[in-house]
């Protein structure tokens, strides 16, 4: 995890369900970007954290929405950090080509919402605020980009984070492993 001198981070989860599982085929082309772009992400202005399974390098071996959805889970310093890796970086490619891998959601498949700086969501955390936006729609407590909430407006949705325990994550929590 790098440090950020912000009070709040971004967190987000997204979840795409596999038209074909990881090791056929037609899903290779997705597999081997998943490299080049988490690599991307852990190096992008305002990353902070991303979920891995352990022992992995990414989270697709993490099945906690179902056996062929795959999750992603980050936290970013800001929006506008997590919008520009997005939509402004080699990301951008995978993301133009998910028709090719991924089924199409007819229910919200992003959420994002505000934590203080130095907690780390843990996948069950994430996947209730996706649940919540589900089942609400857009509010502080778990939004979309097209449908933003500042950090200010969820400041009482902050209080719901677990603290972390003194290594920086919550308990259960899968970490990306430091650098070498």
């Amino acid at each position: 995890m790098t440090s950020s001198p912000h009070a709040v981070h971004l967190a987000q989860l997204n979840v795409a369900t596999l038209l074909h599982p990881l090791d056929d085929p037609r899903v290779k082309p997705f597999v081997d970007l998943l490299d080049p772009v988490n690599a991307a992400a852990d190096e992008a202005p305002g990353f902070v954290w991303r979920l891995v399974g352990e022992g992995a390098a990414d989270a697709t071996g993490l099945r906690p929405a179902g056996e062929n959805v795959i999750v992603n889970l980050s936290v970013w310093e800001s929006r506008e950090a997590l919008w520009d890796f997005s939509y402004r970086s080699g990301h951008l490619e995978v993301m133009r080509r998910r028709r090719e891998w991924f089924a199409r959601h007819v229910e919200a498949h992003l959420a994002l919402w505000w934590i203080p700086a130095g907690h780390l969501p843990t996948v069950a955390e994430a996947l209730e605020r996706l649940a919540d936006l589900r089942a609400h729609g857009p509010s502080p407590r778990a939004f979309t980009f097209a449908s933003p909430h500042t950090a200010a407006e969820a400041a009482e949705h902050l209080r719901d984070a677990r603290p972390t325990d003194i290594t920086g994550e919550p308990p259960g929590a899968l970490r990306y492993p430091a650098a070498p």
